[in-house]
């Protein structure tokens, strides 16, 4: 089986190219290798080495970014596997899914028989575009913070230092002063809900996201569904508590946390909100427009390392 590494330079503040270099004088098999240099380019690289359709087993270095993206590409390829090795800054898919630690696992690995586990992807289709997503996707402050810190130059500073992860720090404290509610509608294929007084809502493949916040605990990526969480009513001193908490999967006892598990959401917003895809901006909701997200199941392979 042809193996390929899709490595990510830039990911964890330009720590993952030294990581590599490293990780790679370990390897003890052939490979070919393709170094990322732009935003979406480990989606054309991992499409490029799929066209043929042969089996492949494409290795993605990097952070949550970067997984994203080579899944991306290989969602067309029912013969391609993938092998995650986290080098980012938040590595939440790491957390969900099944990952390499080590040169040695690689190798191991790729001298056995390959056993892999079929994993599903969420869907989201709006208005005008449509996205996927492998963590999680969400609507509101969380999307707002995202969107602020991948824009921001204080994130870049601090990169330079490597603590880039101050920057989420100060937007959360930041957008925690100024963000106005909003009224969120939530339909499943049996039931509709209204909440007001909506802080975020957050769709799950899986129960991290935002770095290790165990925002969805039942989450399952190979379940077959996905899960809402609507965190609502809340003052802004809880929801600083709600933050910490949900770092143990503790803020399901709030009771301005509500969860429900579905094969599919249809999400509608009183005014225009931001998006986000696996902690990408993914434009705002059109008021009053519903977005459609659903999940596709067992729609990709992932390394079995059991």
């Amino acid at each position: 089986m042809k193996t390929t590494f899709i490595v990510n330079p830039a990911a964890g503040d330009g720590k993952s190219l030294k990581r590599w270099e490293k990780f790679k004088k370990d390897l003890n098999f052939p490979y070919e290798l393709y170094m990322t240099t732009r935003p979406k380019h480990a989606t054309e690289l991992a499409q490029m080495c799929v066209q043929s359709g042969e089996p492949q087993l494409i290795f993605a270095f990097g952070g949550d970014g970067t997984v994203h993206e080579v899944i991306e590409g290989v969602l067309s390829c029912p013969n391609c596997i993938i092998g995650v090795i986290g080098a980012g800054s938040a590595n939440d898919f790491a957390r969900g899914f099944q990952s390499f630690q080590h040169a040695t696992e690689v190798n191991q690995y790729v001298q056995s028989d390959s056993k892999t586990l079929k994993m599903d992807i969420g869907n989201v289709i709006t208005r005008s575009e449509n996205y996927t997503f492998v963590n999680n996707a969400g609507i509101g402050f969380d999307a707002y913070v995202a969107y602020q810190v991948n824009k921001s130059p204080v994130k870049k500073f601090l990169n330079k230092f490597s603590l880039g992860k101050l920057a989420y720090t100060f937007f959360v404290m930041k957008t925690l002063a100024t963000f106005k509610n909003f009224t969120l509608t939530v339909e499943t294929p049996t039931n509709c809900q209204i909440f007001e007084e909506v802080w975020f809502s957050t769709i799950s493949n899986q129960p991290y996201f935002g770095g290790g916040m165990k925002i969805s605990p039942q989450s399952n990526p190979a379940d077959g569904e996905i899960e809402i969480t609507v965190v609502h009513h809340l003052s802004r001193l809880k929801l600083m508590l709600l933050f910490v908490s949900v770092f143990y999967g503790k803020h399901t006892s709030f009771k301005e946390v509500h969860q429900i598990t579905s094969t599919s959401f249809r999400l509608t917003t009183n005014e225009s909100m931001y998006r986000h895809t696996d902690g990408e901006y993914a434009n705002k909701t059109t008021p009053l427009v519903a977005d459609e997200f659903s999940v596709q199941s067992k729609k990709w392979r992932i390394t079995n390392l059991i």
